[in-house]
């Protein structure tokens, strides 16, 4: 006897769940997409430290709720909303960020610690790209103390050397990866940023923790620094697994006209 043909419609019945295997996840409310991804397949996203075989090294931290905040314990907390979801209707997800400007790794502008300068505007959108941007040397220093004039004489920093990044204790002791602030963090005292100004030809100073400046100098250090506006601070940056040696640095902040302090995107390249 001759086969029986499927009906059209078993044939529909049967090819329904294939295609809906196949098909790519996206918005039910654009044309052709499924309106459920309970079909796709597991994915994970791949995080990098390092890029280009190893020759791009990120020294920036990524931002998280436990990381530390300015004399908090709790850490900087919830910095990121969602409040347009397309799992809640929304035709596409759309984040909101609230934080302070000093969170992270970031930039001080002359307006951080001079009322003047932030009332002349002196923020981050005025700073020199030259100088966040070029050769620089990342050195280690003596890990018990903070960074006086008589540890920075010892480095022997060489003349025309523009940009330094210090590794500290703080590295070793892994203080950004804590949510508790620490006031124990390893900085510049007063005497040795004063004697960086003095004698070195370096314009940016960068360090591994939320100051540059040693919490008991504080304002005084800061105030050294960034006087003149010819010295760009950056903070809280990630120098394990980097070698000492000189390395091409860049470094771009958010274009915030008007504040005193941004998040900033810091790589070496070998």
């Amino acid at each position: 006897p001759m086969p029986q043909m499927a009906s059209p419609l078993l044939l529909l019945l049967l090819l329904l769940p294939l295609a809906a295997a196949t098909a790519p996840c996206a918005h039910p409310a654009y044309p052709s997409q499924p309106a459920s991804c309970a079909a796709e397949p597991a994915l994970a996203p791949e995080r990098r430290e390092t890029h280009g075989g190893g020759r791009i090294l990120d020294i920036t931290h990524y931002y998280r709720e436990d990381m530390p905040s300015w004399e908090s314990s709790a850490g900087v907390g919830q910095f990121l909303w969602l409040p347009a979801s397309m799992r809640n209707g929304s035709l596409a997800n759309n984040s909101e960020m609230r934080m302070p400007t000093h969170t992270g790794t970031h930039v001080d502008a002359p307006g951080h610690v001079f009322q003047h300068y932030f009332d002349a505007g002196f923020d981050v959108d005025t700073l020199d790209l030259d100088v966040l941007n070029g050769p620089a040397l990342l050195v280690d220093v003596p890990r018990d103390q903070n960074i006086t004039a008589k540890t920075m004489e010892s480095l022997h920093i060489p003349k025309g050397v523009q940009r330094v990044l210090f590794r500290t204790l703080n590295t070793d002791r892994n203080l950004m990866w804590k949510k508790e602030f620490d006031t124990s963090y390893v900085g510049f005292m007063k005497d040795g940023a004063q004697w960086l100004v003095d004698n070195t030809d370096i314009k940016l100073v960068g360090i591994d923790y939320l100051s540059v400046a040693a919490f008991d100098d504080l304002i005084p250090s800061h105030l050294v620094f960034l006087e003149n506006r010819d010295v760009i601070l950056v903070e809280g940056l990630k120098l394990e697994n980097v070698k000492p040696g000189i390395y091409s640095l860049h470094c771009l902040p958010l274009r915030l006209r008007g504040a005193e302090g941004s998040p900033i995107r810091c790589i070496l390249i070998k």
